[in-house]
């Protein structure tokens, strides 16, 4: 619980190098994420090369940021092993972040499928015209604190039907 409440979106990064150990263990947090079927359609891509990130981050809008990480991750299914392949990438997304967290780093997702940048995205990864890129996850030593709250879960429960207390 404590990963799930106090993780946040990290957009700004000290320079201090992630380990590799750290990149397994967040990798190894996605391969651990849900998937229907056990189908596991993810595949990841290890961004290490600043101009890799450089240049994703000059095509992608939302993630100029990523020139600035000290890593990232990409997140790519296959939609042909999956019935909801946009889900388990997302859930494996997640994984990644929390895991992030629990190691000390900060990370943000940055979603990508779907997107007018998607497509050039996935060209610059090399990435298969049959697989998706679901998502690239800037991953660094925060370099901010962000702090946001939640809505109460009166706000946004129901018992049984919708609008119902």
């Amino acid at each position: 619980m404590e990963a799930i409440i106090n993780r946040r979106s990290i957009r700004k990064y000290i320079e201090k190098p992630v380990s590799e150990s750290q990149v397994n263990k967040m990798l190894e947090a996605g391969r651990w994420a849900p998937s229907r079927g056990n189908s596991q359609p993810w595949k990841f891509i290890v961004l290490k090369d600043i101009q890799i990130r450089k240049e994703l981050a000059k095509v992608i809008k939302t993630g100029k940021f990523l020139a600035k990480a000290n890593t990232g991750i990409a997140v790519i299914v296959d939609p042909e092993l999956s019935k909801h392949p946009e889900q388990e990438g997302a859930a494996a997304t997640q994984n990644i972040l929390l895991a992030a967290h629990e190691l000390g780093l900060g990370s943000c997702w940055i979603s990508i499928y779907g997107t007018e940048w998607a497509e050039k995205a996935a060209q610059i990864l090399s990435i298969p015209e049959k697989e998706w890129l679901i998502s690239v996850i800037s991953i660094g030593y925060p370099g901010e604190t962000p702090e946001k709250g939640r809505k109460d879960l009166n706000e946004i429960t129901f018992v049984n039907k919708y609008g119902f207390q």
